[in-house]
């Protein structure tokens, strides 16, 4: 039959717009590339702006969160928001994630969970890994010259101990008129003892991966013909990654007590080469700069949950943590022509020197301490309590001006629900909470600026606050229907927004956020669920002055209005399973004055598969079923297309792929 793709949490969850996605909706949900399981999250689209290898882009409420800024993810419990990154605050690569090796996915919108700290406004998610992997060997190939082998398993010892080992391989070309080539090596393993409430686990994990990236091209340069809608004017464009981690959680519990201790260490390296510009700056060697980063953060968790009966009466449920991370960077960029770096750096305010524009070292970390406790006040009334104190702490050299910075700064950071129910498998939810993404260390301590910065104009906070508030409704109104509704509102401090010509996010002006979210799961048969989701939102910064940020409007570029998805899993009808999935990006404004604007995207994917035995599957992947000639992602700002033509502001756009099909045959032993 089939699990519902969604835990029913009624009774249970924090917030209304909580939830929990089970390991069975990832195995048959379509998805073109790994990132694209994060979509399972109602009201999130994961699509992408360049080659196979680079980070995911993310929208959701009215955000676009770039490559991942302002929605925290954690794979095994390790954060992989990259704070100062070279590309982008917060840029969230899931690349490394092996499939097959990804359990359940527990989501928030909003900054109302206590344990979730920096990127956590919009909303967290945290994939667990599985706890056992049946050998198996599967490989799959599609029609546009993409090609996957992996194989793995699970040994297991006395004590029900057990190690589970995991190997992938990866060629991706694409449709490109220049092929990806992207070619990724990928690899877990896992050690587990006990079980998962008393007992430990140890992970470790690599990754490397190698592309040639066809980027947002200029729509100027497919309407005159000088590239093809899969074409690009710079096809030395690419990348190169790399990372390995080792993580481990310890678990000691018992009826009403329970420890968990976790430790990650993390070392990663990247280098990216892009030209979004063009020939804007540099009319004769162009605009393409290489970005690099060696990174290497450590971190971990404690935290101690308590349940009690209160007054002899009053269920109430404590959580006592602490968490902290800490990152050594080296970061620095560089003015290339076809990947060969140039003396140059046209678009410096310093000048650069030694062949770098900028490059810092930095160390950042952070420390926080949370409670959060739930009481059961009445049989039809409960409160959820949070408490978040956090520091921050940074260190930054430039190595091309020589200056030196160092900052720290405390939130405090208070939330709450207020619960109701449940009534007839209903029940209200009242939540408020403030939140914070941290900014790139370069701009906040002034050793690297912009020139906004530059000119003194814009003071960015190492935390930006956020204050957001939430009412909605969960509810079962008739069997195996499960609904969710809520109406929210975030208030930034500060938005971030990237800068293409500088390579970094910038800090602008306050933001307010404010929509409407529904989704719905229903089983009319033991072997069939449809599910629907639909997001609307409206963004709009909070300035009289625009002027005064470098911006000539009010409205938020790459603010999605509405996300719309459908879904059908099918699962143990006779031999077949699969899955259907359509997803509706709408309209958003290129530029703050609304004066540019992309209509969004509808795309289908759809999987269909047949088990010859209990073995031995083939699986039938379609996307872009349809064949939709939308774009992924579209932006608007300054470029020049050849080195005679006029400066101009205009959009640039990444095509979704064209129909394509995957064909994956699986064995199991």
């Amino acid at each position: 039959m089939v699990t519902a793709s969604h835990l029913n949490l009624l009774g249970h969850a924090t917030t209304a717009s909580q939830g929990s996605i089970t390991e069975q909706e990832l195995r048959l949900r379509p998805a073109y590339r790994v990132g694209e399981l994060l979509e399972a999250v109602p009201g999130l689209v994961a699509t992408v702006h360049s080659g196979e290898g680079k980070a995911n882009q993310f929208l959701m409420r009215g955000f676009n969160l770039d490559h991942g800024t302002d929605l925290a993810t954690f794979v095994d419990g390790i954060p992989i928001n990259e704070v100062t990154h070279a590309h982008g605050q917060g840029y969230t690569d899931l690349n490394f994630l092996i499939p097959e090796m990804m359990g359940t996915i527990d989501y928030t919108k909003g900054p109302f969970n206590a344990a979730t700290g920096d990127f956590g406004v919009a909303g967290s998610d945290r994939i667990h890994l599985v706890r056992n992997l049946p050998t198996m060997i599967s490989g799959s190939v599609d029609t546009l010259e993409n090609e996957r082998l992996v194989t793995g398993g699970t040994a297991h010892f006395h004590n029900n101990d057990r190690l589970l080992g995991v190997f992938e391989t990866d060629h991706a070309d694409g449709p490109w008129k220049y092929p990806d080539n992207f070619r990724a090596i990928k690899s877990m393993a896992r050690y587990l003892h006990g079980t998962s409430s008393n007992g430990f686990d140890l992970t470790g994990m690599y990754y490397r991966g190698q592309w040639r990236a066809t980027n947002d091209q200029p729509l100027e340069a497919i309407q005159q013909h000088l590239i093809g809608r899969y074409g690009s004017l710079d096809p030395t464009d690419g990348g190169f990654t790399e990372r390995y981690s080792l993580s481990g959680h310890y678990r000691l519990g018992s009826g009403h007590q329970k420890w968990v201790a976790s430790f990650y260490a993390d070392h990663s390296r990247l280098s990216l080469w892009n030209n979004f510009t063009h020939y804007l700056t540099d009319p004769v060697e162009g605009d393409q700069f290489e970005q690099d980063e060696t990174r290497t953060k450590v971190g971990g968790t404690l935290s101690y949950t308590r349940t009690d009966m209160l007054f002899g009466r009053l269920s109430s449920e404590s959580i006592f943590g602490i968490d902290g991370r800490y990152d050594t960077v080296f970061i620095d960029r560089r003015h290339t022509h076809q990947r060969t770096v140039l003396s140059s750096c046209p678009d410096s305010p310093y000048g650069g020197g030694l062949y770098v524009c900028n490059a810092d070292t930095v160390q950042e970390g952070r420390i926080a301490g949370y409670l959060q406790n739930t009481t059961h006040w009445l049989p039809w009334m409960r409160t959820v309590f949070g408490l978040r104190q956090e520091y921050y702490h940074g260190n930054d050299h430039s190595l091309v001006t020589g200056i030196s910075g160092r900052i720290g700064q405390t939130l405090f950071q208070p939330k709450g629900s207020l619960i109701f129910g449940p009534w007839r498998k209903t029940e209200l939810y009242l939540s408020v909470g403030r939140g914070f993404h941290s900014n790139d260390l370069r701009g906040v301590v002034g050793t690297f600026a912009g020139d906004r910065f530059s000119a003194g104009t814009v003071k960015t906070p190492l935390m930006t606050k956020a204050i957001s508030e939430e009412i909605g409704i969960r509810s079962n109104p008739i069997n195996h229907l499960e609904t969710q509704l809520s109406f929210w509102r975030i208030d930034f401090n500060s938005e971030l927004t990237y800068a293409p010509d500088e390579g970094v996010n910038e800090a602008g002006p306050a933001s307010r956020r404010q929509g409407m979210e529904f989704s719905a799961q229903y089983n009319p048969l033991p072997w069939l669920e449809l599910n629907t989701d639909v997001a609307y939102s409206h963004a709009r910064y909070r300035t009289h002055d625009p002027a005064y940020y470098g911006i000539d409007g009010t409205h938020i570029a790459n603010a999605p209005n509405m996300i719309w998805s459908f879904g059908i899993l099918l699962d143990n009808r006779g031999p077949w399973f699969g899955g259907l999935q359509v997803r509706w990006l709408g309209g958003y404004p290129l530029l703050e004055n609304n004066s540019l604007r992309s209509k969004g995207y509808r795309e289908v994917n759809l999987d269909i598969g047949y088990r010859f035995s209990k073995n031995l599957k083939l699986t039938v992947s379609v996307f872009n079923l349809t064949n939709s000639h939308d774009n992924a992602i579209e932006y608007g700002y300054n470029y020049r297309i050849t080195p005679t033509a006029k400066p101009t502001t205009g959009a640039s756009i990444h095509p979704l792929e064209p129909v394509s099909a995957r064909f994956a045959l699986s064995l199991t032993l």
